[in-house]
């Protein structure tokens, strides 16, 4: 009689019983969020994939005042909830403003606290400015940030992993209105308009002197093509998606809104 000896590897060998292992648990109830990696990095959120005319109008707030109120004013002329994301030293500086805008009715997104290169920090600095900023936030006005802004639009995965362990999804934008470069409102108009498609998060700031006339002419033709106007997470999948190469926040199959 001959007897075959067959030389498994040791990691063949664990890789099948952990498979095994998984297939035995119990289906995860709670949401699944999946990133995307592209060439091995992670990827926030750029816009929602949605057949719905839904747009998120953003404001950052990082300098002056003097356009808010006229801002303010358009959005509850034309009933438009939307989001504003707010630097920490912007609400050191002006927390009559910030306790406005949210009995206004609009969301607080958190901009970090002292606007730096968010890739230069470890997770510990990453924390704190997020913190430090949420915890003002939430003593002024009462709402808990969970959508977060990253400065500069700069992020790693090491930001995206940071936020999201502490209760943050990573928001970026599909359309930027370029409204800091002092463009005037008929510019931001003609810029914004075409891109905007379903889905779409556009941003604007609040200290650029073209921004109100450029959304009292934006927000009426956007309601009259039929879109809705929304906060950040008011547009954002619930449940359990994931987001692709591009940005695009979209369901998994068969998951709800």
């Amino acid at each position: 009689m001959r007897v075959f000896v067959v030389k498994i590897k040791w990691w063949y060998v664990l890789i099948v019983l952990v498979l095994a292992f998984l297939t035995l648990l119990p289906q995860v109830r709670t949401p699944i969020v999946i990133s995307v990696m592209t060439r091995g990095r992670l990827v926030p959120i750029y816009k929602v994939g949605t057949n719905q005319k839904k747009v998120a109008l953003s404001f950052d707030a990082t300098w002056g005042t003097e356009y808010t109120d006229e801002i303010l004013e358009i959005l509850r002329e034309h009933n438009v909830r939307t989001t504003f994301f707010l630097a920490g030293y912007w609400v050191d500086k002006h927390p009559e403003y910030v306790v406005k805008i949210a009995e206004w009715g609009h969301e607080i997104g958190n901009h970090s606290y002292s606007h730096p290169h968010m890739n230069t920090l470890n997770e510990k600095g990453i924390i704190y400015e997020l913190q430090k900023n949420g915890e003002m936030i939430k003593d002024l006005t009462g709402q808990t940030s969970t959508i977060f802004r990253p400065p500069f639009g700069e992020y790693s995965n090491l930001v995206i992993k940071t936020a999201e362990s502490i209760g943050y999804q990573t928001i970026q934008w599909s359309v930027d209105s370029l409204d800091w470069k002092n463009l005037n409102s008929t510019q931001i108009y003609e810029r914004v308009m075409p891109q905007i498609k379903p889905g779409d998060i556009v941003l604007f700031h609040n200290g650029a002197s073209g921004t109100p006339g450029a959304i009292r002419r934006i927000i009426p033709e956007l309601q009259q093509k039929g879109y809705e106007i929304v906060a950040v997470s008011e547009l954002l999948h619930k449940g359990e998606y994931y987001i692709d190469h591009d940005g695009t926040q979209r369901l998994t199959k068969g998951s709800g809104r």
